[in-house]
């Protein structure tokens, strides 16, 4: 495989790897994930986390209050009667409620804000990641898979910090000072009750280790479920039309119930924490009472400080539980997080070079110099091609599917990067521009007409955004789409439903060669442009098309003769390499050619489409 592609390849891998054979990160790796997390947000939050830390501490401390309260109210207005202090008691464990309660309002508000704040950055920021990155890495994944791996992910960041502050701020900070109030109260029940953490660690570790490839493999198993459905629910029109009901409802309940197994074995793991803290709580709790009842009936003692120590165990107990639980919602934070750098690290394969200039298209002469590509090693598309298409003049390519038309209009927009050889407009190779400015001179109009979300209107203004109202009906007027656009419910402002579904082939055609019209750009690519168009269409089509091309450099991939019978220059290509170029006329003149035979093969008064079968069977 190329280099290019190949290298994207082994970066893009761990999102198309099969989950079984997903490696599982070093300790080292996992704490770069947030030290990166840390230094790109840290700054940026530092109060709103200060804040919420704030809050968190208070409501340690309340919490520490209440447990140490707890034997003054035992000792002083129960056991010694102390009725003066009474009301005192009263409107301390009053007032220690109400900050607690209003502290856990202010971090939760806090939090929110700034977990909601993190996922639209970091969509943001993959986003435009995304709209840097080559089609040699769209090439390699399965789209909607993607998408749905990516809105997992971006969670992660979220996750991850918000477990992070909780964990020390309140957790942490509520465990340590629950402990001093027990060690104040009974430094031997609490050595006792320390007994409880050697065990605690190891059974955390043990399960943490197992958690980290479990979480993976859900992500990326889930990601396939999600992304099937979305491509089914895409492409219904096809399911009903082959009845493949059955067969992807098979297929989804396969994906369903390997998630499902998935979840079920972390729930049985990640759980297995529960037994284990709930029986070792219940022993200490239960030589607590032991020691207790002990010491209450043997040494008379008052039962303040026991009570208190209980009250400090029972609120400790909580925290020290979710802190044993942390480091599982941080695995899955943590992989998730993971796999966001892993896309966000994926460097862009056609960065402009530091010294690349701004393209000028003049005549707009565009020269193949020995051009050599494929999509890898062992699949060579072009061969050592050359040929040039004259500035404003109109070029088609002619050959067999596979014969790599496509391919030559897509290196042309630097798409992708050529193995050998060099494309040259107006003397200008196209390595040493920027990709944006060659990319704005040239109109595109592809096979399978895509449009996006939004209007009409929106669609045609996407080749130019400052086109005015009327550059954008002129453009649907060249189109020849006027006329129907007006017909919609609410002609140029109708809302084109999700991909065009709105609209028939043909219109979205239409709509696809407007919004190329409207760019004004001086060269213009139509791969097969006028394919989604009936006969009387096309010829509507074609006749503002040749109105277009006018003074601009085209270069058509086409099936249909009448686009090729008129091009100013053929070039006819057989498995990558031209084999024949010239005017129709002048490749018509040996009657032993393949252009000869592709055209004769054709009633050219019918103008129907070849059929990929036997037009593969010509060139041949």
């Amino acid at each position: 495989m190329r280099g290019a592609v190949s290298a994207s390849s082994d970066r893009t891998a761990c999102l198309t790897i099969d989950p079984i054979q997903t490696p599982t990160p070093a300790r080292s790796e996992i704490v770069g994930v947030i030290k990166r997390i840390v230094a790109e947000n840290g700054r940026d939050y530092v109060w709103h986390y200060s804040f919420a830390a704030l809050f968190l501490l208070t409501i340690s401390a309340t919490t520490g209050f209440l447990a140490w309260v707890m034997r003054d109210v035992v000792n002083l207005v129960f056991y010694e009667r102390r009725a003066d202090l009474i009301v005192l008691i009263s409107l301390s464990i009053f007032a220690a409620f109400v900050i607690r309660g209003l502290s856990t309002y202010g971090q939760a508000v806090v939090l929110a804000k700034v977990g909601n704040n993190l996922i639209a950055r970091y969509q943001r920021r993959i986003f435009d990641h995304l709209m840097n990155l080559g089609m040699d890495f769209f090439s390699s994944q399965r789209s909607a898979q993607l998408i749905a791996q990516v809105n997992q992910n971006v969670a992660g960041v979220r996750d991850l910090l918000n477990i992070l502050v909780t964990s020390i701020a309140r957790d942490a900070v509520s465990l340590v000072v629950l402990v001093g109030v027990m060690i104040y109260q009974d430094p031997m029940l609490s050595l006792l009750v320390l007994l409880i953490g050697p065990p605690l660690v190891f059974a955390v570790n043990y399960l943490m280790h197992r958690l980290r490839r479990l979480n993976r493999d859900a992500i990326l198993v889930g990601a396939r479920l999600f992304g099937s459905m979305q491509e089914t629910v895409q492409g219904m029109a096809i399911v009903k039309a082959f009845t493949m009901e059955d067969q992807l409802a098979k297929r989804m309940d396969g994906l369903i119930g390997d998630v499902e197994a998935r979840s079920n074995k972390i729930a049985r793991v990640s759980e297995r924490l529960s037994p284990v803290t709930e029986m070792l709580g219940g022993a200490i709790f239960a030589g607590i009472i032991g020691y207790a009842g002990y010491r209450s009936a043997v040494d008379m003692q008052p039962p303040g400080n026991i009570i208190s120590f209980i009250f400090s165990f029972i609120l400790a107990y909580d925290p020290a539980r979710r802190l044993a639980r942390t480091q599982v919602g941080l695995e899955a934070a943590l992989v998730n997080a993971r796999m966001l750098y892993e896309i966000l690290d994926t460097e862009p394969r056609q960065e402009d070079s530091k010294d690349a200039k701004v393209i000028h298209v003049g005549e707009g002469e565009i020269r193949f110099d020995n051009v050599s590509f494929g999509y890898g090693d062992d699949i060579p598309v072009l061969r050592e091609l050359s040929f040039t298409a004259g500035g404003g003049k109109t070029t088609a390519i002619v050959g067999a599917s596979g014969a790599g038309k496509s391919t030559l209009i897509a290196l042309l927009q630097r798409f992708y990067d050529l193995d050998s050889g060099h494309i040259v407009i107006d003397g200008q190779d196209i390595s040493g521009v920027t990709k944006r400015s060659l990319r704005q001179s040239i109109a595109y109009v592809s096979q399978h007409p895509y449009l996006f979300e939004g209007t009409i209107a929106d669609n045609i203004r996407y080749g130019r955004p400052d086109a005015t109202d009327e550059d954008v009906r002129d453009a649907a007027r060249q189109a020849f789409a006027d006329e129907f656009i007006r017909e919609q419910p609410e002609g140029y402002d109708t809302p084109v439903g999700e991909s065009g579904s709105t609209l028939s082939g043909g219109q979205r055609q239409r709509v696809s060669i407007a919004r190329a019209l409207v760019r004004n750009a001086p060269i213009l690519l139509l791969d097969e442009a006028t394919s989604a168009l009936d006969n009387e269409s096309e010829a509507r089509v074609q006749a503002a098309l040749a109105g277009a091309t006018k003074g601009r450099t085209t270069i058509v991939i086409a099936h249909r003769l009448s686009t090729v019978i008129n091009a100013d220059h053929i070039v006819v290509l057989e498995q990558g390499r031209l084999v024949e170029q010239g005017t129709h006329a002048g490749l018509m003149a040996d009657q032993n050619s393949i252009y000869a035979r592709f055209h004769n093969l054709h009633d050219e008064a019918a103008l129907g489409l070849v059929d990929d079968t036997v037009e593969t069977a010509i060139v041949a």
